[in-house]
């Protein structure tokens, strides 16, 4: 877990949370069951992740996987989708750039302007794995930390 950029899954509901546990989704952006952010490897957001690891999944993103988030999840201002030409109006500079930039912690999301910070995903085809959502990832379940499999749910989620 080097300097990578994480995305945060949330795969568990409302119902029965916490007060701590529900601020922290609010504050991670995280309203929703199948919602996905972007995050910083930092302190802080380990901090947040580590409190809330048994109702989300987590890991490392690569480019392709963040193209296809941004081109079929992202959403601008009255759910409009997000364009290659709206990128070069605002930013001057292309999709790929852009993302290659974000990957590389040059740019955030927040950069470009009336993006939502969010996605909002369905749940996976095929389903969670066989242990469901209450085990861990590494016990056969779905919550937890997934390294760079966690790529392979966002496809199947997008």
């Amino acid at each position: 877990m080097d300097n990578k950029r994480l995305v945060i899954v949330r795969i568990h509901g409302k119902h029965g949370l916490r007060k701590d546990i529900k601020d922290t989704f609010n504050m991670l952006r995280l309203y929703k069951k199948n919602y996905c952010i972007l995050a910083a490897n930092s302190a802080n957001n380990l901090g947040m992740i580590n409190k809330i690891n048994d109702f989300v999944t987590w890991g490392e993103i690569n480019s392709e996987t963040l193209k296809l988030l941004l081109e079929k999840r992202g959403r601008l201002a009255r759910k409009k989708r997000l364009t290659e030409i709206y990128v070069k109006e605002k930013i001057d500079c292309s999709l790929e750039e852009f993302i290659n930039d974000i990957i590389n912690f040059k740019k955030e999301l927040k950069d470009l302007p009336g993006l939502k910070l969010f996605f909002r995903l369905s749940p996976p085809k095929g389903g969670f794995e066989h242990g469901g959502i209450k085990k861990q990832f590494v016990q056969g379940g779905a919550s937890g930390y997934r390294k760079d499999r966690i790529n392979d749910l966002i496809k199947r989620m997008v």
